[in-house]
């Protein structure tokens, strides 16, 4: 049996895959800042990309975006944050959400652009 732990990670090598088809430039997977994790930082032309990645075993109870949640939200973009500042970037950012749920053999993925904006 898959553990989430590795639902989650198929899910993270399947979206990363998915935006370099796009043509998006992968700059950092997991990153960490404290307790603090970005899934994935991505450059799309002029934009930098942070996605959270998101995953289920088959249909359950609630959509996997449900799980970003105004607090989750809030650590995603504190660690944002971290992460601009640590690498100097001078760029519009964009919070992105991919959505991926397996069945059997096979895989349904969501990518929601915008999917949130940082309060100030």
């Amino acid at each position: 049996m898959v553990t989430q732990r590795e639902t989650g990670e198929m899910a993270e090598g399947i979206a990363e895959q998915y935006l370099s088809k796009l043509g998006y430039t992968i700059l950092d997977k997991n990153w960490y800042y404290g307790h603090l994790e970005l899934d994935i930082v991505a450059r799309d032309k002029n934009e930098l990309v942070i996605v959270e990645v998101k995953s289920r075993n088959g249909i359950r109870y609630e959509h996997p975006s449900e799980a970003v949640t105004n607090a989750k939200m809030k650590r995603i973009v504190e660690a944002a944050d971290a992460y601009i500042q640590e690498k100097d970037i001078n760029l519009e950012t964009r919070f992105d959400v991919i959505t991926v749920i397996f069945f059997n053999q096979r895989h349904e993925l969501e990518h929601f652009k915008d999917a949130f904006y940082p309060t100030l």
